[in-house]
């Protein structure tokens, strides 16, 4: 299996942290966030890891290197501007393979281990299972609703009980992108997923420990208070 990191995004929420730095370099707790990633993705056995580069991306490269020193083999996907994830994923779409691959948002923090996660078993109508969490102060509607059953429902009209936010970590299966029939170089994944739900093809589970969208200084800031004293 491989693993995937998103780390080529502008972080213009995060300015003037990000004015010389990428959103994935940026420091909780004493410790690079996209670092976390790559300790717990070796922790899990995965080897390899594709990281997308775009804005300051030669600085994520010179940082991690070949990823040597975490146990890994770091590929990169180089684009030619942030192409969203959706985007990101079809362009890196030759280095991801054919089996179901480990996809982690760079910009989450999270005290979840990737290695049960990966043994999900997906069976063959499903393209991918990702990781919801209770909805947050600032997301308080969610993203996506959950049966029963596991399967992520439509919820058109957030009414639904069981709303949650993804929280930026899923197993997926190449062909969600590769068959999607809206492809182009920049969309964003949230409308494949979508279209995967409508045909009831995408699974999930809650976590229900820490987990932080480092989205804004305020929030990196909290995250570093909680990494300081974890509670």
């Amino acid at each position: 299996m491989k693993a995937m990191i998103l780390a080529a995004g502008l972080g213009n929420r995060m300015r003037p942290l990000t004015d010389h730095l990428p959103k994935p370099l940026l420091p909780a707790g004493g410790k690079p966030l996209i670092e976390y990633h790559l300790e717990n993705i070796a922790r899990a056995g995965i080897k390899d890891v594709i990281i997308n580069l775009a804005y300051l991306g030669d600085k994520i490269r010179a940082h991690l290197g070949d990823g040597q020193q975490f146990g890994l083999q770091i590929h990169y996907s180089e684009e030619p501007e942030p192409l969203e994830t959706g985007g990101a994923l079809f362009h890196a779409l030759s280095l991801l393979g054919d089996e179901p691959f480990l996809l982690v948002n760079g910009d989450v923090w999270c005290d979840f281990e990737f290695a049960p996660f990966i043994q999900t078993i997906l069976d063959e109508t499903q393209l991918g299972h990702l990781l919801l969490v209770p909805n947050p102060d600032f997301h308080p509607h969610g993203d996506f609703a959950l049966d029963q059953s596991g399967l992520l429902v439509e919820d058109t009209d957030k009414i639904h009980p069981q709303r949650f936010t993804f929280g930026g970590i899923s197993l997926l299966k190449p062909e969600l992108i590769a068959q999607y029939p809206h492809l182009r170089q920049k969309f964003p994944l949230v409308e494949v997923l979508r279209r995967a739900i409508s045909n009831q093809q995408l699974s999930g589970q809650v976590h229900r420990g820490h987990w932080s969208d480092v989205g804004t200084p305020e929030r990196l800031e909290m995250l570093n208070r909680y990494l300081q004293n974890p509670r």
